[in-house]
């Protein structure tokens, strides 16, 4: 891009960050589709309260998605758009929705762990370049994901 950005980081570091929180979006995105999907397919005896719980996450993860896209763009670089984009960053595979409740909590559990490993290493790349703002954006983003899996494991029972 060519417009002159002043935020105090250099550009070099404000491409870094944005290429770490590119990652963290593809994750996201991915886990995003992937609790979609799993609340479209899940059933069994719990089914009212499997497919509630993963509408609320889906939801939640939905809105933050807007959050870590935007903030690339305030860094000055393009945020990926495209499934290719996406599947180029994440390690995150696409759903199995022939499998039962507790096997796609638990792939769900395991995603958000991803996710959070990701949202980890992005918050020591901002930090590293002093970007706070995109720092506190991923700590926050942190917290949400860590209790996205708590509640999956204590859903299976703490399994």
């Amino acid at each position: 891009m060519n417009a002159t950005i002043k935020t105090g980081l250099p550009k070099a570091d404000r491409a870094e960050v944005a290429n770490a929180l590119s990652k963290a979006l593809a994750d996201s995105f991915q886990v995003y589709l992937k609790v979609h999907g799993y609340h479209w397919n899940v059933r069994g005896e719990n089914f009212f309260s499997a497919h509630n719980l993963l509408e609320q996450q889906y939801t939640e993860i939905w809105a933050a998605l807007d959050d870590l896209a935007e903030r690339i763009r305030a860094l000055g670089e393009y945020a990926p758009q495209s499934h290719a984009a996406f599947a180029n960053l994440t390690s995150i595979k696409d759903g199995d929705a022939s499998q039962d409740w507790e096997a796609m909590f638990r792939e769900l559990m395991r995603d958000h762990e991803t996710v959070i490993a990701t949202l980890r290493d992005t918050i020591k790349v901002a930090s590293d370049a002093e970007d706070e703002s995109t720092a506190d954006l991923c700590t926050q983003r942190l917290a949400a994901h860590e209790k996205h899996a708590w509640m999956l494991r204590s859903t299976l029972g703490g399994k």
